[in-house]
């Protein structure tokens, strides 16, 4: 079964909609991990029904070498990113995971993605949701 984790940090808005979109897609095909910067991010995604979650730094790094594909905001991979909750250790082991990064492109950070048009969240997860199918991992 295919392992995705799902990070996100503050109140867990955008990852509540991934885990959502992700369990309406795939169904019971892959087990969602929802690893939160805190309890309220976690707790969010658990509300949408991740198979499992693990909050703060130690749960991130550990559990992004053992999934098969991270999906969350940009700002996963930005240190100090999310008001200071996404740590340089955080940012340093998600990027290198051997995972899949499919990673939402939003302008929360002030980083600018050239090329890519802006599109509202709903079409943005749509995308991400296509990226995933056409990985072929599930």
């Amino acid at each position: 079964m295919v392992k995705v984790g799902v990070i996100d940090g503050q109140g867990g808005g955008i990852g509540a909609l991934i885990v959502k979109r992700l369990k309406e897609e795939f169904r019971d095909e892959m087990e969602i991990i929802a690893l939160g910067t805190n309890a309220a991010a976690t707790s969010a995604m658990m509300k949408q029904r991740a198979n499992k979650g693990a909050t703060g730094e130690n749960a991130i790094i550990w559990n992004s070498s053992r999934v098969d594909i991270i999906v969350g905001p940009l700002s996963v991979v930005l240190p100090d990113a999310m008001l200071g909750e996404l740590t340089a250790k955080m940012a340093a082991a998600i990027i290198s995971s051997e995972a899949r990064k499919v990673l939402l492109p939003l302008n929360q950070e002030r980083v600018e993605i050239v090329g890519i048009s802006r599109e509202p969240l709903p079409h943005t997860i749509e995308s991400m949701i296509m990226k995933i199918k056409e990985a072929g991992h599930v």
